[in-house]
């Protein structure tokens, strides 16, 4: 083996660049390092597996991970910064979040639903780091022995099985209808030992998910006793929590409401004093199950880049070095759902109302303007005026004005769980227990007047409702939107709407254009994949009649 190569693998994250297949956007001219050179140096040095399952764990949230270039910088574009740019990606692409309609919106694809395009950075990013993580949880499963009985190399395997399970989870919701109607439909391409990266077809979603459960089965079983490093790690609790989920995208609905009974043992709601003030950005939260984790040295990751490949800088209207806020696009909520949470809510602050009002920010200052002033602050080249309707919800960790963006970013929260059970109850036919669980979450927690019959919803709209406001901006929208068969609905004809006017537009549950389309990369390496067709880009005003049982104008 060539020295070379053994050095490579000693460089931290190198592996994240030559996993285990080449299927995805990976080198085909045989450049690197083989399978076999790589499984050889990790069984003979056991330190470098355990950096290798860090780099993986990392990946998360890592800047640049796509190593798509920005100014011939490498890995250094703002948009590229892992799953908190896919969840906002998401958000974007549904009904209650928005960004601006300007030159500066790196996002703008989410908000037109331009996402499609088989040549754009974004759907490209979305794809290719999912899969090379993959990739890289393979390598780390397949460099220990089969029938291995060390403890620490088992956990290693779940943990990496479930990352796996995560990453399916990233993209199997997106490139396919739901579960129910389109189990035996292509979906996306399987990774397995052996394939021909060259003509690997789409499997079905019913053969993607049946992936998806036999790792999180595993992960499940063979966690039990793991004490994880830290919450960006994956125990018991977490792999529950992703069987609850995939568990829930299949229909599987008494499984899902059992899986995150066990997932939330242990954890609490964030109570309603807690939630008060804008937060969301602290991974040691008792309410966080699972979450990514950024470092002061991140900041300098990718040239200096890393300062803004982060959820403080995109999501937080609050850094004082960060893209959003000094752009004008920092996310606002679609007035619609805002105007549908009841006033004794806490969470209704965390969005400015119409005159840019929140309780929830009355205590803080930034640079001579308090509470509500801030609003309206202007500090050149930091901080443009918030527009009404804008996300306070994400604060900035190290406080309002800093510069330093440490922001973590919740992957899993116990408050999920609590709202996948009450939906697993629910479509199981227990009703009352789900009734139960849903107004004891919302009552204690959230909102003391609180009743499940007092929007006029179906029990199921209404849970649909309180996954829309207490998860607004994680990126749980889209995928809900489908395995529900609801259209994406935007805007009411004739009821004022705060989105720009480019992006009112609604679309059909059944439209071809809700599935994504595959980089054109992926389909150029890979022969065997047939993309996906259907529907048209959306036009503004269209549809304007289509009703989704949440925000619908006669629940007002």
């Amino acid at each position: 083996m060539k020295t070379s190569k053994i050095l490579l693998l000693m460089v931290g994250g190198a592996l994240l660049a030559t996993s285990c297949n080449d299927l995805n956007e990976q080198d085909y001219k045989g450049n690197g390092i083989s399978q076999a050179e790589m499984n050889e140096v990790l069984k003979a040095v056991p330190s470098r597996i355990d950096a290798s399952f860090s780099g993986m764990i990392g990946y998360l949230g890592k800047g640049g991970s796509s190593g798509l270039s920005y100014s011939g910088t490498p890995g250094a574009r703002p948009d590229d910064f892992g799953a908190p740019a896919w969840a906002l990606s998401l958000d974007l692409e549904g009904a209650d979040m928005a960004m601006g309609d300007n030159n500066y919106n790196w996002f703008i694809v989410g908000d037109e639903l331009l996402s499609r395009n088989a040549n754009y950075a974004n759907p490209y990013e979305r794809y290719i780091i999912p899969y090379t993580q993959y990739g890289v949880a393979q390598t780390i499963i397949n460099s220990y022995p089969a029938d291995t009985k060390d403890q620490d190399a088992i956990y290693h395997i779940a943990e990496a099985k479930a990352i796996q399970a995560y990453d399916y989870l990233c993209l199997a919701p997106y490139f396919q209808f739901s579960y129910a109607t389109s189990a035996d439909k292509p979906c996306i391409p399987i990774l397995k030992d052996g394939v021909d990266a060259t003509n690997n077809p789409r499997a079905t979603v019913k053969e993607v998910y049946a992936e998806i459960m036999s790792d999180l089965d595993y992960a499940v079983e063979h966690l039990k006793g793991y004490t994880r490093p830290n919450k960006q790690y994956i125990d018991q609790n977490v792999a529950y929590g992703l069987r609850a989920r995939a568990n829930l995208l299949m229909g599987n609905w008494a499984a899902a409401a059992s899986d995150a009974e066990n997932a939330m043992k242990g954890y609490t709601p964030a109570s309603r004093s807690e939630v008060s003030t804008p937060g969301f950005d602290d991974i040691s939260s008792h309410n966080w199950m699972w979450g990514i984790i950024k470092t002061t040295a991140d900041m300098a990751d990718n040239d200096g880049a890393g300062q803004y490949q982060n959820a403080s800088s995109w999501f937080s209207g609050f850094s004082g070095d960060g893209y959003s806020g000094a752009s004008g696009n920092t996310p606002v909520i679609n007035q619609l759902l805002y105007d549908k949470i009841p006033s004794t809510d806490i969470r209704k602050g965390w969005w400015l109302d119409a005159n840019k009002h929140s309780d929830n920010w009355k205590n803080l200052e930034w640079d001579g303007a308090k509470g509500d002033a801030i609003a309206d602050l202007t500090i050149k080249d930091v901080k443009e005026p918030f527009v009404a309707y804008t996300n306070i919800k994400f604060g900035q960790k190290s406080g309002i004005g800093s510069t330093v963006n440490t922001n973590d970013f919740p992957l899993m929260r116990v408050e999920e769980m609590i709202l996948i059970e009450a939906e697993g109850l629910a479509r199981s036919g227990n009703t009352a227990k789900a009734k139960q669980v849903l107004e004891d979450f919302v009552k204690n927690y959230r909102d003391p007047n609180y009743s499940a019959d007092a929007s006029g919803r179906t029990l199921t709209d209404e849970i649909w409702f309180q996954r829309r406001v207490e998860l607004w901006g994680e990126g749980f929208y889209t995928a809900d939107a489908k395995r529900l068969s609801k259209p994406i609905v935007r805007f009411h004809a004739g009821v004022p709407n705060n989105f720009p006017t480019a992006f009112q537009f609604n679309i059909a549950a059944d439209d071809g254009w809700l599935n994504m389309r595959f980089p054109q990369t992926e389909m150029d390496n890979n022969k065997g994949i047939v993309d996906n067709t259907g529907g048209a880009l959306p036009v503004s005003g269209q549809n304007g009649t289509l009703l989704d049982g949440v925000t619908d104008a006669k629940f007002k």
